[in-house]
């Protein structure tokens, strides 16, 4: 299968290289890719109108037609996505004669498939908790949906323009940013929100502290590696330019391909993430019913949830100084303790006890969460995401040891766990059809980033240990952050790896390159801030004046 490239702009990478860059589009090749994209839009629809017939929940046209041009662009995203990031894992084969580069990049394609496939989900909810809380708990309004498009339009179109300019620019940096403008808008167009409640900055402190130190790491790790490559595998050619086409020696091309195919599927398991947090979000709002609440979870698990939080509340109660507090003044406590991530006084307490005994009593009474009326479902699942993240901040509060014994805590975690099985899952639909998404996008559009990767950071051809270094510390970084639930940049670690290991290798940086690379890095947040807060302040305007706000 060819690989599709939209860059035949070749005047100033190498000669040698370029005709192998440019292999013309197989016809074979060309109708599988496309098949394939409309083999997802199609599973994607006909997931859909099984998930909600199955629940008797009938969408209308229009709200099907508007939610499938939402899912489109979510799913547009995860493919800029995969041909802005590709070169990440496929640069260092190409450069190093280890793999063609169509092979490389269908490689590449397939392991970001399976990274999808096999990721956890925790960095999804990452993301998502980054959005304002007012937004998430009414998704299916129209600041939500205003919210959702305005972000997903801002990362594409700052993707697609530092792509189109051959900068190495990170999609998740894009992403984040986008979210932060919506944020941040929304808090200046809400009256009464004290100009800060609108971003989640502890959320937010901890995502960029991630990607802030992710490059440093990289830089670092990767000049240290190389360093200690030189110390135990003495072969100077692993650490001189490959001649011509010749491929490297047996072993160390092994662990090229290993490193690409760790990288790739690192990379799926990561930013693959990000995409199906949104089309979670998107999903609630257009289809609550079916899509709002796991009704997959088996009915034989209800006692055990009833049992979870009766005790959970019971914990909550003996904290609560015997504040009594009603259900609809607990859910705004709930509420205001998750905006300002303070959850450690008595009357929240006694608000997650309050609320808690009302899930109990409603799941027992309905039997499981399969058979939930319709119109219960979106109170159910805002009652359980605030319950959950609100006891999130008060047992990981500095003062939760002091408050809580070992015993109690251990038995709100597992009531934790409980509300996110019940709230925070991802279809199997729509973790295939990101995967889709992600692993086409590889196959398009790759050149102008490897070119980058591969001839313009160090001052000279890329060697074999340096592909190898760079990679290795690429791979290790981002499952290291998956299982932490962190979203970090592949491309930012791995041009950073590459700077490292050119440096170790002492072959120095262009600093024209660098100053660029360094200059989409500060301007991408604010840039994509502006874009994605201008888009929901036009979005909002644009519906206010058609009098369906």
């Amino acid at each position: 299968m060819a690989t599709i490239s939209l860059d035949s702009d070749a005047s100033d990478s190498d000669p040698a290289l370029s005709h192998r860059l440019d292999q013309p589009v197989n016809p074979l090749g060309q109708a599988a890719f496309f098949l394939a994209i409309l083999g997802g839009l199609a599973y994607a629809g006909y997931s859909i109108f099984t998930d909600t017939a199955l629940v008797g929940e009938s969408l209308a046209l229009g709200v099907f037609a508007f939610l499938a041009l939402a899912l489109v662009i979510a799913l547009g995203f995860e493919f800029v996505n995969g041909f802005h990031d590709t070169a990440n894992a496929v640069a260092t084969v190409i450069y190093t004669n280890s793999m063609p580069a169509s092979v490389a990049v269908v490689w590449s394609g397939v392991f970001n498939f399976l990274g999808v496939l096999f990721s956890s989900g925790a960095v999804a909810y990452s993301i998502v908790t980054l959005l304002p809380v007012d937004l998430i708990l009414h998704v299916g309004s129209n600041a939500g949906f205003a919210m959702i498009f305005a972000l997903l339009f801002a990362a594409v179109a700052w993707n697609l323009a530092t792509w189109y300019v051959g900068l190495p620019n990170s999609s998740s940096h894009a992403l984040i940013g986008s979210i932060l403008g919506v944020g941040f808008a929304n808090q200046l167009l809400s009256a009464g929100t004290g100009g800060t409640q609108g971003v989640d900055w502890a959320q937010a402190q901890k995502v960029l502290s991630a990607l802030l130190f992710s490059p440093l790491i990289g830089f670092v790790a990767a000049m240290l590696l190389l360093w200690v490559m030189k110390l135990v595998l003495r072969n100077p050619s692993l650490y001189r330019e490959p001649v011509g086409n010749t491929p490297p020696p047996r072993g160390i091309r092994a662990l090229l391909i290993f490193t690409c195919t760790a990288v790739s599927f690192a990379h799926g398991g990561n930013d693959g993430q990000k995409g199906m947090g949104l089309i979670m979000l998107i999903l609630i709002g257009c289809a609550p019913t079916a899509y709002a609440l796991n009704r997959t979870m088996p009915e034989k698990e209800t006692p055990a949830f009833v049992q979870t939080a009766n005790d959970a509340a019971n914990i909550f109660r003996a904290h609560a100084e015997g504040t009594p507090i009603g259900v609809d003044a607990a859910r705004e406590a709930l509420t205001s303790a998750l905006k300002t991530k303070d959850a450690s006084s008595p009357v929240v307490y006694a608000s997650i006890e309050t609320v808690s005994r009302d899930l109990s009593r409603r799941l027992q009474g309905y039997g499981s969460l399969s058979k939930v009326p319709a119109a219960e479902t979106p109170n159910l699942r805002n009652d359980m995401y605030l319950v959950l993240d609100v006891s999130k901040i008060a047992t990981k509060a500095k003062t939760a040891h002091q408050t809580f014994t070992d015993t109690e805590l251990k038995a709100l975690s597992a009531y934790q766990g409980r509300l996110e099985q019940g709230t925070r899952y991802i279809p199997l639909w729509v973790k295939v059809t990101v995967a889709l998404a992600l692993g086409l996008g590889t196959m398009v559009g790759w050149r102008r980033i490897v070119v980058t990767v591969g001839e313009r950071i160090g001052k000279s051809h890329l060697t074999y240990g340096m592909g190898a270094s760079a990679e290795l510390v690429a791979a290790s970084t981002i499952l290291l952050a998956e299982k932490f639930g962190m979203p970090v940049s592949t491309t930012h670690i791995l041009t950073s790896g590459v700077a490292g290991a050119s440096v170790a290798n002492g072959a120095g940086l262009q600093a024209r390159t660098i100053r660029n690379m360094v200059l989409a890095w500060v301007m991408t947040l604010p840039a994509a801030m502006l874009i994605s807060g201008g888009l929901y302040w036009l979005l909002l305007t644009i519906i206010g004046s058609i009098g369906t706000v």
